[in-house]
């Protein structure tokens, strides 16, 4: 087992909290998933965090010290599997950490995630690999999604299956035997109901979708949000994340929405109702339009948790939809896991960027190394 035990750590855009996986790869396509842990991410760094998705005073020194508060929570999530398990740092090869991402501008060229990788080294005594876009961006791709590479090393079968990432944000790995593995964010997932069950509920996440459930999602709501945004019909490739889906442009399409309904208003339950029908409208139809003749779909992510979302895919994509759970790979973890194949791939030269997801010039080895 030794020189094939990797650490995959993972904070997505939803901030709720750090996924870290202890995971061996003596066998890279069956990797054995060792140890999980997840942290609630600390209240007051999620608020930076959230707060630097958008331009504010002093942000070089508020991103600095976000950085190196994450890369503590990163230690600490790495302590804890090392603890579970009894390997020491010298048994690790290394770890992947992807950071915060907190702009993805890769029209403009650049990506920024937040992080602290050299103290993370220093910390635990382990070789740290990060910085996992950048390099497909200097290649004229976006850097995203990473994980479509990933999905195909793990899941690639006979069967056309369709991968759904239901994170913050959604993103879709189409593995249909005979083609090329493409893949695309599709639009929000969880960022959106997310920030709407926060401000009405006061709880972090909508717990199964139940809160959704008691709502009646509006097809004319529904409709707007889709035709008023033009990221949503784009061809891919194409990523996204808080940069455009965040809480001014939701507020700004329901005040214009009512305001062109003169003044009728929806209940808080029903825009929660029609946010989740949003997440599943822009998944099937990107299915529908570039996964055509799947035959599964299978759902990872912090959204196969929720029961309401589910059966809502369910009833609107035509064959069967699982979580990865089902076949044994936690679809809480998939990412982490992810993080550290990839820190895997960055150590054996595979190229993990392919150009027909970023829409990349060339493959390209993702990562960059910060020895312990």
């Amino acid at each position: 087992m030794a020189g094939h035990l990797y650490i995959g750590l993972m904070s997505g855009t939803s901030t709720d909290g750090v996924d870290a996986v202890l995971a061996d790869f003596a066998n890279p396509s069956q990797p054995k998933l060792i140890k999980a842990a997840t942290l609630a991410m600390p209240v007051t760094l999620r608020t930076t965090l959230l707060a630097l998705n958008t331009p504010g005073d002093n942000e070089l020194h508020r991103a600095a010290e976000a950085g190196l508060a994450l890369a503590k929570l990163y230690h600490t999530a790495c302590t804890q599997l090392l603890q579970a398990t009894h390997f020491t740092a010298t048994d690790i090869r290394a770890i992947g950490a992807h950071g915060q991402t907190v702009r993805h501008r890769p029209d403009l060229g650049f990506t920024i995630q937040l992080n602290a990788p050299a103290h993370l080294a220093e910390a635990t005594g382990i070789d740290v690999i990060a910085d996992f876009r950048s390099r497909d961006i200097a290649a004229g791709g976006h850097g995203a999604p990473l994980v479509p590479a990933f999905h195909q090393a793990l899941l690639s079968n006979a069967t056309r299956r369709t991968i759904v990432n239901l994170g913050g944000i959604a993103n879709i790995t189409r593995l249909h035997p005979g083609k090329p593995v493409t893949g695309f964010d599709t639009g929000p997932a969880n960022v959106l109901m997310d920030y709407w069950c926060e401000r009405h509920t006061r709880q972090p996440f909508d717990a199964h979708g139940a809160w959704a459930a008691q709502g009646t999602a509006s097809n004319d709501l529904l409709e707007y949000l889709v035709n008023s945004e033009p990221w949503f019909a784009k061809a891919p490739p194409k990523s996204t994340g808080r940069d455009l889906f965040n809480t001014n442009w939701l507020t700004q399409r329901l005040n214009d929405w009512t305001y062109s309904n003169k003044g009728i208003s929806l209940h808080p339950a029903d825009i929660q109702a029609t946010l989740l029908a949003l997440t599943v409208n822009t998944v099937a139809t990107a299915i529908e339009h570039y996964a055509t003749a799947t035959e599964e779909v299978l759902v990872c992510g912090g959204g196969a948790l929720n029961d309401t979302l589910m059966r809502a895919l369910q009833a609107q994509i035509k064959c069967p939809v699982r979580t990865t759970t089902e076949l044994g790979i936690d679809a809480q973890h998939m990412e982490a896991l992810a993080f550290a194949w990839l820190a895997w791939a960055y150590d054996t030269g595979h190229k993990a960027a392919l150009p027909d997801v970023t829409g990349a010039r060339h493959p390209t080895i993702l990562g960059c190394r910060y020895y312990a």
